[in-house]
């Protein structure tokens, strides 16, 4: 069962669906600023830019991008990149791009500002359009650029199962309480696993986030800028920490907001979701039962915490009417409330769906957690889990065994009594994985790289606020400048904040760097 996406798109997706309905390490490359023989004939290509077509299924389908503000159009490109950057004479692959133009003139235009939005596996052809008014001012000096990695939706996607297996998947009991269960578990992961190597064989080993940081470079080159000004929400964070520690005379102006721990393994990445998650859930406790009106699903922050927990040990036990004809079971609610705790704009459809759910209905909370496992409302699947399995365990190193995962459930629980055993259980998702992973943790390390300002927000339940100064320190002295948000949420820049949107517009667009230790508010 893959552990919740630290991705703010998944967001975005929960608000669409309910509206129409009622993370991580890589590395292992230390070669820096390589030059491959077929660099030269790449960098040269020339991208056909064209009217964007509607999203693919497996980037989240829906309908062609709307015009932007000022009535002009996205517009769509395929980057050719090597299959192999180990043989770069080999085979290629294409990689998906969507564009809108500066608003500005040639004479205020910077050049192109790049997005990854997180996952990994998240589709950046379909996220930037939806997230567009956020980034309008950066448009005034930037064409706004972002990208489908590797693996993910129309560049080269990773297919694993079919639909419905995998609304059989995703409906399984993740958190096993005996060994004929933990036995199902990973039988059931192993299955999934298989069949992405039946179905993908040819790109599982070429999905790793150093092969995704040199597509970076080549885009960089590609669309005609001497460095690589970013935006990295998320997993984007650590996409663009390796791309630093590959090409550090390359980066340009960055930001990493939501930022992953670099320093990590997978078992403590999800130690440290775990802490997250449950902070997110005191968090909205405390706030639900401090309104003014009563609070509609405990009297008290503690209360409303126990009445979740048994609410998902009455689901294990007889599961409530869901999605027709799916039923709402303990995996797909906990999926679900971890899904509403990544913004605190969705702190009232958890409320709404948990009122629901005590009611015996429990479509709110599948239908969250259906966004996160990127199923829509005709049963279709994105390939974003697909994507998020095949991407972490071609970085993540470290393979884990039933056995390892029962030895460290007790600190899971100590971490978190609600997400604790789902976490846990979630680092067997690489059992029996067709390939190797490529080290324990990322080597970001940066060592005479431009400034990067790195945001953490202090309520992030995805990307824990500490692994904010982990990546500081790793990039090195005198490249990561640290920037607090004291917040809600995953990410920083998309809660609108005022502070926030200053610092980092100063510095996107006028070359500002503040002062290391800002905080804000």
């Amino acid at each position: 069962m893959p552990k919740p996406l630290p991705v703010r798109a998944a967001a975005l997706a929960a608000t669409a669906v309910l509206l129409s309905a009622a993370a991580a390490g890589c590395g292992g490359d230390d070669t820096k600023d390589r030059k491959d023989p077929k660099a030269d004939d790449l960098t040269a290509q020339r991208l056909t830019w064209k009217d964007c077509p509607a999203p693919a299924q497996s980037e989240g389908g829906g309908p062609a991008p709307s015009p932007l503000p000022d009535g002009e159009l996205w517009e769509c490109a395929t980057l050719k990149a090597p299959l192999d950057w180990g043989d770069p004479d080999g085979d290629t692959i294409g990689i998906a791009l969507i564009r809108a133009r500066t608003s500005g003139t040639d004479g205020e235009r910077i050049g192109s500002l790049i997005f990854n939005f997180g996952g990994p596996g998240g589709s950046g052809v379909t996220t930037l359009p939806a997230f567009a008014g956020e980034y309008e001012k950066l448009r005034t000096r930037y064409d706004l650029v972002s990208f489908d990695p590797r693996g993910v939706g129309r560049s080269a996607g990773v297919k694993c199962e079919d639909d419905e297996q995998l609304d059989e998947y995703f409906q399984q009991d993740a958190t096993p309480d005996d060994t004929a269960e933990q036995r199902k578990l990973v039988d059931n992961t192993r299955a999934f696993n298989a069949a992405c190597e039946d179905n993908s064989a040819r790109v599982l080993p070429r999905v790793r986030t150093t092969d995704a940081a040199r597509d970076l470079d080549l885009m960089r080159q590609v669309l005609g800028d001497d460095e690589l000004h970013y935006f990295g929400i998320s997993y984007g964070t650590e996409l663009g920490g390796v791309y630093a520690h590959l090409f550090p005379k390359n980066v340009g102006r960055a930001v990493f907001d939501a930022v992953v721990d670099p320093t990590q393994d997978p078992e403590q990445g999800a130690l440290g979701q775990a802490r997250g998650f449950q902070l997110a859930l005191d968090n909205y406790a405390k706030d639900c039962t401090s309104q003014v009106e009563d609070c509609p699903v405990g009297d008290t922050a503690q209360d409303v915490k126990d009445r979740i927990a048994k609410l998902l040990a009455d689901l294990e036990k007889k599961p409530l009417p869901g999605v027709f004809p799916r039923d709402l079971t303990q995996t797909a609610a906990t999926g679900g409330i971890a899904q509403s705790l990544y913004s605190k704009d969705f702190w009232e459809y958890l409320t709404e769906g948990l009122q629901q759910a005590y009611d015996g209905d429990g479509k709110i909370l599948m239908t969250l957690s259906d966004s996160m496992n990127g199923r829509d409302q005709d049963g279709r699947y994105s390939n974003i889990q697909a994507a998020n399995v095949a991407i972490n365990c071609a970085d993540d190193k470290p393979r884990y065994t039933p056995d390892d995962v029962v030895s460290r459930l007790p600190r899971f629980r100590a971490a978190s009594p609600l997400f604790g055993d789902y976490l846990a259980w979630s680092m067997v998702s690489c059992t029996d994985w067709a390939v190797a992973g490529a080290a324990d943790h990322p080597d970001v390390g940066a060592p005479g790289a431009a400034p990067i300002l790195v945001v953490g927000n202090t309520g992030d339940p995805a990307t824990p606020y500490e692994g904010t100064r982990k990546m500081v320190d790793a990039l090195g002295p005198g490249v990561g400048v640290e920037l607090t948000y004291k917040g809600q949420g995953h990410g920083a820049y998309d809660s609108g904040d005022p502070c926030v949107r200053e610092s980092v517009d100063g510095y996107l667009l006028d070359r500002k760097v503040p002062s290391s230790g800002t905080v804000c508010p």
